[in-house]
């Protein structure tokens, strides 16, 4: 299993962009009152058939020809499970896939969420084809990351520019401390 849901979020987020997604979305919803953390991750991708959606929560099936077991999306799923959440995707062909966590803050046994921050800029950095709008939020705070307004200031300017590059990882820093105050989850 791994550690860190941000590294589930990573690998889902992957998936996405296996699937030819142009945008993939990714919203991280922290609610201590409610004892709630929530992560969607929405993507315009290829999608799966209805039978898919079915196996893709099978550490024994995947779609990839490099390897014979899919561990990522099962994974994740016990995790949230595990806390007493839930979990759901839904896919259309053509259309895309949402995939929900939703776990149990205070859970024993509920993973730290991890580095959110470095799991984004990943994304960003490793996929610069592709758009991604991160909206994380704790309580009634929140900040958007969206490349495709960045796209729109810096034109050609690409994001893995070592200027660029520290500006989205200053800015996510920045941003996540002043909504959730340093709060580690």
């Amino acid at each position: 299993m791994m550690p860190e849901i941000s590294l589930n979020i990573l690998d889902v987020a992957e998936n996405s962009t296996r699937a030819n997604a142009s945008l993939v979305q990714i919203t991280v919803d922290v609610q201590p009152n409610a004892d709630r953390l929530t992560v969607i991750i929405t993507d315009d991708g290829c999608g799966m058939t209805k039978e898919q959606v079915e196996r893709v929560t099978d550490p024994f099936y995947t779609s990839r020809t490099t390897r014979k077991v899919g561990l990522g999306v099962p994974f994740f799923k016990f995790a949230a499970e595990s806390t007493g959440g839930s979990f759901s995707i839904e896919s259309e062909p053509g259309k895309g896939t949402t995939v929900t966590a939703i776990f149990t803050l205070n859970h024993i046994d509920r993973m730290p969420l991890g580095d959110m921050t470095a799991t984004i800029h990943t994304l960003i950095q490793g996929h610069p084809d592709t758009d991604f709008l991160y909206v994380y939020r704790c309580s009634e705070k929140e900040f958007s990351l969206d490349t495709r307004e960045m796209r729109a200031i810096l034109g050609d300017v690409p994001f893995n520019t070592p200027e660029i590059s520290s500006y989205i990882k200053d800015y996510l820093t920045e941003n996540k401390l002043e909504t959730d105050g340093g709060t580690v989850y």
